[in-house]
């Protein structure tokens, strides 16, 4: 997994800031960012290994966390459902919804967890 730097220029740029700022604003100096930009992989060492042993791609085992935007729109299409069918329950619509953003094996994993409880 390479640094996009053009995506990192770009969005900062459509933030109205320049990618200096946000170096400095994040606590990353510019020699350590030029230098994750000019390697090959910038995933730890300890991943792509983890992953190479189990012949996955490294991507595989790292979680994307669902942004704010994620949880408006959930809340807003369980709110939906729930208004459509007067009675259900707004919990068991929202682990719904959640367990659509997972992959199947996790969804099962957490349903099952849930049925026990």
């Amino acid at each position: 997994m390479r640094l996009d730097h053009e995506e990192a220029k770009r969005i900062a740029r459509e933030q109205g800031r320049t990618l200096t700022g946000v170096l400095g604003r994040a606590g990353v100096s510019r020699t350590a960012y030029y230098s994750l930009r000019r390697r090959d992989n910038i995933l730890p060492r300890t991943i792509r290994d983890l992953a190479a042993e189990l012949g996955i791609e490294p991507e595989r085992l790292l979680r994307k966390t669902p942004t704010p935007l994620t949880y408006e729109r959930r809340l807003r299409r369980a709110r939906e459902i729930c208004d459509r069918f007067p009675g259900t329950d707004f919990h068991n619509v929202w682990h719904t919804l959640t367990l659509l953003d997972l992959p199947p094996v996790e969804r099962l994993r957490r349903s099952l967890r849930r049925g026990r409880a």
